[in-house]
């Protein structure tokens, strides 16, 4: 499956889970819950990935994780907030470009709908 094919797998697994357990909860449960989907669907789902930083030869590990990597392709930034902030995308766009990894899905799952909460962020795809 490439990016484009694993994300919409990955938001149509959203809109499920948003709606049978509504907005509001801990990013911790949406986390949870959707990392148990998307495995259920046979995705390789990794969760709290460390995401170093490299420079020179000198590796870099500052606390940097991602939520959730799925197939080594796509990266879910997961949030459960009022208001998607410039700094939150600034994040998921971080950890593309340390990764290397292309597309990027970042999911807040505070909204009332949650096609509103979603926002797709690309490195060079």
């Amino acid at each position: 499956m490439n990016e484009n094919e694993i994300s919409k797998v990955i938001v149509n697994t959203c809109l499920k889970v948003h709606k049978r357990l509504g907005p509001g909860l801990l990013e911790s449960v949406y986390e949870e819950v959707l990392f148990y989907e998307l495995n259920k669907l046979k995705l390789k789902c990794e969760r709290q990935v460390a995401m170093p930083v490299f420079y020179d030869n000198l590796k870099l590990d500052i606390g940097f994780r991602a939520d959730l990597i799925v197939n080594n392709k796509v990266i879910l930034e997961l949030k459960s907030v009022e208001t998607i902030l410039p700094v939150h995308k600034k994040q998921l766009l971080t950890y593309l470009n340390i990764s290397d990894i292309k597309l990027g899905l970042l999911l807040n799952f505070n909204e009332e709908l949650i096609k509103n909460g979603i926002t797709r962020i690309v490195n060079n795809l």
